[in-house]
């Protein structure tokens, strides 16, 4: 019987893609991981070592480094390779450069035939997201970016903390950009099934000192106290990218907080925002629509129109 081997390329060789390829490598997650980097002594030499772990692991994956001519056999391509922003700048800071970088890699990546899935982890990952899947000409469920689903997982984890909890056990999403104007979607937490809210308002007394908004601010900044102490964050992220290709190489059908391209769902078209969507062999299965609140609302509104902006100012076109 014949078996068709899973195959992902990752672009980005540094902290964040080398992470993601550990996870993906120490999970199984596919049969054959090609490292591309614009240096390729790097990819080669974290393709090695990445081999070195092989003898320590379950299964093996065959892990080696490439060029963009080699991509038309992928079936995923996740693209970590970007700028990364100055201490005091924004994601939206290294707009210009990351634009740069991101439309030579998507070229020349079309260029050699690839028909596959690309997830994206590049900053700011809502507006390149958008310029992957319009310079690729993709059909917009095969473009993913990372989005809030890190964000989600870092408000999940702080939450588990307050109620001495498996982070597991807490379902809930920050929504909007992945920067500044996100927002946690407060109406939809929940603890074990039962809204958050409705835990806090029963139980007065014990939860008194809960502050959610703060903990939505420490969930925004998280990405931020991690990177002004060691200059980079990528276990995280990097778990995040093999999480995301699981579920489409295994068609798990996940839940995830994604960048994902809007066409009318939560009001909002031609943007791309993280919400919650449903991952598996096609990428983006269905996205769901919460039934946010007005406040909620106002916010995704508000943050979408800022990723709007940063996409406008781009200027940007199809592939011809």
């Amino acid at each position: 019987m014949k078996s068709k081997s899973r195959k992902v390329a990752i672009v980005g060789s540094g902290m964040v893609g080398s992470s993601c390829a550990y996870s993906m490598v120490n999970q199984a997650i596919c049969d054959e991981i090609m490292m591309i980097d614009r240096t390729y002594d790097r990819a080669m030499a974290q393709a090695l070592d990445l081999s070195h772990c092989m003898d320590f692991t379950g299964t093996r994956t065959k892990v080696y480094a490439g060029t963009y001519k080699d991509c038309s056999a992928m079936d995923v391509i996740i693209i970590t390779a970007g700028a990364n922003p100055k201490h005091g700048q924004t994601r939206l800071d290294v707009l210009d450069a990351a634009a740069v970088i991101t439309e030579d890699i998507v070229r020349k990546i079309m260029a050699g035939g690839f028909d596959g899935i690309f997830v994206i982890a590049a900053n700011p990952v809502d507006i390149v997201t958008y310029m992957v899947w319009k310079i690729s000409g993709l059909p917009r469920h095969r473009v993913i970016g990372t989005g809030t689903s890190i964000d989600s997982s870092r408000l999940k984890t702080l939450l588990s903390d307050v109620f001495s909890i498996d982070p597991r056990s807490v379902n809930g999403y920050a929504l909007g950009e992945h920067g500044e104007s996100q927002f946690v979607a407060w109406s939809h937490v929940t603890i074990g099934g039962k809204p958050i809210l409705q835990i806090i308002e029963q139980h007065r007394e014990r939860f008194s000192h809960l502050d959610l908004e703060d903990i939505a601010r420490k969930t925004k900044d998280a990405g931020w106290e991690i990177f002004t102490r060691k200059g980079s964050t990528h276990f995280g992220i990097g778990s995040a990218l093999a999480y995301i290709t699981r579920s489409i190489l295994n068609d798990e059908h996940k839940i995830i907080a994604v960048s994902s391209i809007l066409d009318g769902e939560y009001g909002q078209s031609d943007v791309c925002s993280g919400v919650p969507a449903i991952i598996g062999s096609d990428g983006v299965k269905e996205l769901l629509e919460l039934n946010l609140n007005a406040e909620e609302v106002g916010k995704f509104s508000a943050s979408c129109d800022i990723i709007r902006a940063g996409i406008h100012s781009l200027h940007l076109k199809e592939r011809g």
